[in-house]
């Protein structure tokens, strides 16, 4: 006889993960958050996207974002920061974000989703209950924003939440693997599962110089050969996304098996009206 499979099941933490994170990723591609950026004074494109994420952090400097955000080019990132806090207070583009996410959402979701919305916000308020700031700087900082009181917003600060302590620890994963930003954004791509690589060199900013050279020292590491991850290095990649997985398991855990199974239904239905109203443009990402 088998013995029952613990919980949280690592499969259910992922599956759920990855069906919230398009209700939060999409406002990076919304025309919404440039419009609201742009009229709190920043600058069209990576400035929007870098002062955006970054502001629950204060007025910090290039080295702190490119930090805590991981694959980024350091000096893309230097362009536009610190500027960024000469044009527009942090309390001001947060006040920005916040306000294009809600019509963001609003717009993508369409009508007759309000029950869904404001169960899965309720059910991420009580997971989010559990998550704990220790080295998870994005996460601390999103952490320390008041719960917002309209059901769209909450719904879209708990998935902010998961998403930013999950990519915290994601982080801790990856340097323990030995993987720079770079090097992870580049293998995560061989994968077929993210971004296609123009689109990661292009919201990256990572030049096919850059890019080519880590592929080289992948090659070298025995990790990439012939445009494919080798076995060591299938190896790795699974070893970093169970250890995330590990590490982002803690909410699942206090609400119990099946109000997980819950929010990963209700997460299928809202992101499945998300995807199919347009939230992500065409080439973006890769087909598996």
């Amino acid at each position: 006889m088998t013995s029952a499979q613990p919980f949280p099941d690592l499969r259910l933490v992922s599956r759920a993960h990855r069906r919230l994170e398009p209700l939060h990723s999409h406002v990076y591609f919304a025309p919404e958050l440039e419009e609201r950026l742009t009229a709190a004074g920043l600058r069209p494109g990576r400035m929007a996207y870098f002062a955006g994420r970054a502001a629950a952090m204060g007025a910090v400097g290039p080295g702190v974002v490119t930090a805590t955000f991981y694959n980024f080019a350091p000096e893309v990132v230097a362009r536009h920061i610190p500027c960024a806090w000469t044009l527009a207070a942090p309390e001001q583009v947060l006040d920005a974000r916040h306000a294009a996410a809600r019509a963001s959402l609003t717009r993508l979701l369409g009508d007759g989703v309000a029950p869904e919305t404001a169960e899965l916000a309720d059910l991420l308020q009580e997971a989010c209950a559990a998550l704990t700031p220790e080295g998870r700087p994005l996460y601390a900082a999103h952490a320390d924003l008041p719960w917002p009181a309209d059901p769209v917003l909450q719904l879209w600060h708990g998935v902010s939440l998961l998403r930013e302590h999950r990519g915290d620890g994601h982080v801790a994963a990856l340097l323990r693997s030995g993987l720079s930003g770079l090097e992870a954004l580049v293998t995560h791509t061989i994968t077929g599962r993210g971004f296609t690589r123009p689109a990661a060199q292009a919201s990256r900013g990572w030049s096919d110089e850059e890019w080519d050279a880590a592929t080289a020292a992948l090659t070298w590491r025995g990790l990439v050969a012939d445009g494919a991850l080798t076995e060591d290095g299938v190896r790795l990649r699974t070893a970093v996304e169970r250890e995330t997985d590990e590490l982002s398991a803690a909410p699942f855990a206090a609400l119990g098996a099946e109000r997980a199974e819950r929010v990963g239904e209700l997460a299928r239905v809202l992101t499945g009206r998300v995807l199919a109203n347009g939230a992500f443009p065409a080439g973006l990402l890769a087909g598996r």
